[in-house]
């Protein structure tokens, strides 16, 4: 809803309230007002209700009737707080005092209300003081706007980019897991042929001590055991098996490792805040981006061990932590192009400090120029080349941080030796 409608509502609204209340235009001049009025109010998608100084509706649109599902006759007259929407009304009447108080407009940003089919909505809404010509409090309006659609679609907007990351580190994911199962394959294998060689001594075995058990001669036994050990290279099965075994195990943990920091990583969130453990999820990241970083940098972890947990979206904050890896990654790359063999270092550490918890994200790459520090966290901003970065993920992680825990995301950067990014987390956010 632009400025200049909300202007044109609140006039339209004013009109009507003040032509109920003071009740001194002619009969016909009030019917003409409300006529011209209910053709204008009709023609708009925003809700809007009148109230006058008792608490009484005495204006309820088309969108009111859409959006709550209750007609204009069955409201208009009755008490505000008796009209029958389904929402928090101690949180309505606590903004319209408010607003009453300082006579200035309340405004509620993503307030749910239950539809008349019982589905959870969300509506902006913005109540506004009507005074009458002395300046006296004649009533209020409520103008409500419904973006639960545009809620929707933003969730789905985060989820697809989420999804699409996941899509650009799946060949990276593939190239992890394919190596340690390469190696638990090649040890199955060896595993399965050194079994038949064992299996033929450990027969030759059982022979001898059939015939030693009944006193014959076992001289020709004796010299087939010796061939099968011979043949099975038993000293040398008996140092490798048990290596085999072990590489084996390490290789299930690694996928095993991969496959649950992918889930943990991707699984979506809920609208709540739940208390998180802000070290393994770095943990989880950092693994499921390792075909990202892994060739151009070393990996530092310095977590502090007694760390609390965070009220956090989780995969939310995954989303802001794999941003900045990657971009930490490609920072690093264009350093090292210049120095084959060489890699540079990523260092991820975890702090409390007072009430917050502060994580910090340094690499060393070529820093970030001073003359546009002042726009990488601009949308759509981006030095890479095109096709290689949207300008959408440091952008992104402000808007996570900042707007949905409450948190700052700063850096710190020198030309030339590389940028840490600075994020702290409120340790007092609300988490279910």
């Amino acid at each position: 809803l632009s400025e200049t409608e909300e202007h044109f509502l609140l006039w339209a609204a004013s009109n009507v309230l003040a032509a109920v209340i003071k009740g001194k235009q002619a009969e016909e001049e009030l019917r003409l007002i409300h006529m011209r009025n209910a053709r204008l109010l009709a023609a708009i998608s925003s809700i809007l209700i009148g109230v006058d100084d008792k608490d009484q509706i005495i204006q309820w649109n088309k969108a009111a009737e859409e959006t709550f599902g209750i007609e204009a006759k069955d409201a208009i007259g009755k008490l505000f707080p008796e009209c029958g929407i389904q929402w928090d009304w101690r949180q309505i009447l606590k903004n319209v005092s408010l607003s009453i108080i300082n006579n200035i407009p309340a405004r509620i940003d993503e307030f749910t209300y239950t539809d008349s089919e019982g589905r959870e909505k969300f509506l902006n809404i913005t109540i506004s003081v009507v005074n009458d010509n002395q300046g006296e409090m004649a009533g209020f309006y409520l103008l409500g706007t419904d973006i639960t659609q545009n809620k929707l679609l933003g969730a789905q907007l985060a989820q697809a980019q989420k999804l699409e990351s996941i899509g650009q580190l799946a060949a990276g994911i593939a190239h992890e897991i394919n190596t340690p199962m390469q190696f638990i394959s090649d040890n199955t294998n060896f595993l399965k042929d050194s079994f038949g060689d064992l299996n033929n001594l450990l027969t030759e075995y059982q022979e001898f001590t059939r015939l030693i058990k009944e006193k014959n001669d076992a001289a020709e036994e004796v010299r087939k055991i010796e061939e099968a050990a011979e043949e099975a290279d038993a000293e040398y099965l008996m140092e490798e098996i048990p290596k085999a075994i072990e590489q084996t195990m390490e290789g299930i943990g690694r996928v095993s490792r991969i496959v649950r920091a992918m889930k943990e990583f991707s699984h979506p969130d809920g609208q709540d805040k739940k208390a998180v453990s802000i070290n393994q999820a770095i943990e989880n990241t950092v693994t499921v981006a390792r075909n990202e970083w892994k060739y151009v940098a070393e990996m530092k972890l310095e977590l502090a061990p007694d760390l609390p947990l965070v009220p956090c979206l989780l995969g939310e904050f995954n989303q802001v932590i794999l941003n900045i890896i990657v971009n930490a990654a490609h920072a690093i790359g264009d350093v090292i192009e210049m120095s084959p063999g060489k890699k540079g270092a990523i260092t991820i550490s975890t702090r409390k400090a007072a009430d917050q918890v502060e994580i910090r994200i340094s690499d060393t790459g070529p820093g970030i120029p001073p003359e546009i520090q002042s726009k990488i966290f601009d949308p759509f901003f981006t030095t890479k080349e095109v096709g290689k970065g949207t300008g959408q993920g440091l952008a992104l992680a402000h808007a996570v941080i900042v707007e949905k825990h409450q948190g700052t995301l700063t850096f710190e950067s020198v030309e030339g030796e590389g940028t840490t990014f600075i994020i702290s987390l409120p340790l007092n956010g609300s988490a279910a």
